[in-house]
């Protein structure tokens, strides 16, 4: 199956924390790791290794991260054909995790806020042989717009991630996607509501299904997932594992959710297999180097899948 993923790449520069600085202060890490990252990417990857074929669509700066994250798609089996470059910086990440595997990410968009939705219409042809389109919000809303409105022309599909949160998202120019994946920080900006409890969370899911949208699929890290639609709802319950650095766990869901799904249209089964997915990603450092291969994975939960 053949899964375009139109969104962003990051450089992941993480350190290894025992708290955050207080202002003015100057504290010693432990640890540092550079990675490839950003949600769009992340999510390509964990589908690409798990045996779906992407069609990336995303673009890069003309500094001394661009080889490299295009070496690292190419490696992940990833075509460059629609890696763009635009000239200054590419996307980077600056990510803080602490000793209970809590994450703090700040997003420098650099080349990524330059997709634009003229990239979308070069990549038009492509595009369209596809089953399924995966969107994020680390790229201009114009161009996720554009994104869903193709989806709906052509007849694809459209899963869009509301990530990171952004209180401008208009409701109404996404209500034809098929899936919204939000985590219940998203959920609450997105629905004005509040998120502290199960049903707190299921209200504010009914929200986003009265402007139209059928799939309402919130993350509830390690409480799982609800899936709520106009027939009802689903809460999946998460895996106990012991956890080591959550970072990208809810891109490792999303692009195993988007693989599963678009092989067998079950959506029950793809959101379990996530949560697998996802709980195995967070018991290894870093974010797309704790995604797990198909055979890695099959090997590791044979009696689960």
């Amino acid at each position: 199956m053949k899964i375009a993923v139109i969104g962003s790449n990051n450089v992941d520069l993480i350190s290894y924390i025992h708290r955050m600085p207080e202002q003015g202060e100057t504290i010693e890490a432990p640890d540092f790791r550079l990675g490839c990252g950003g949600k769009g990417a992340n999510q390509a990857v964990a589908a690409s290794r798990l045996g779906s074929e992407i069609l990336m669509v995303t673009r890069v700066g003309t500094d001394l991260f661009a080889e490299n994250t295009i070496a690292n798609f190419k490696e992940n089996g990833i075509d460059d054909k629609y890696i763009l470059r635009t000239e200054g910086s590419s996307g980077v990440a600056p990510i803080f995790v602490d000793e209970q595997s809590n994450n703090s990410i700040i997003i420098i968009k650099g080349a990524n806020a330059l997709l634009s939705p003229q990239d979308l219409q070069d990549a038009r042809a492509d595009i369209e042989q596809c089953q399924l389109i995966v969107l994020q919000l680390e790229i201009s809303l114009e161009t996720v717009y554009a994104a869903i409105d193709l989806g709906k022309e052509l007849g694809i599909p459209v899963l869009l991630n509301p990530a990171p949160a952004a209180p401008e998202l208009s409701l109404e120019r996404v209500k034809s996607v098929e899936f919204i994946m939000p985590n219940e920080t998203e959920l609450s900006l997105l629905s004005g509501m509040p998120v502290e409890s199960i049903e707190d969370i299921s209200n504010a899911a009914h929200v986003l299904l009265d402007v139209g949208i059928k799939n309402v699929i919130v993350t509830l890290g390690v409480r799982g997932v609800l899936w709520v639609t106009a027939e009802g709802e689903k809460l999946i319950e998460g895996n106990k594992v012991d956890a080591i650095d959550t970072t990208g766990a809810g891109d490792a869901f999303i692009g195993c959710f988007s693989h599963y799904w678009a092989e067998t249209g079950d959506i029950e089964e793809s959101l379990r297999i996530a949560n697998l997915y996802a709980g195995d990603s967070v018991t290894k450092y870093g974010t797309q180097t704790s995604y797990a291969t198909a055979s890695e994975f099959k090997e590791k939960y044979t009696d689960k899948l």
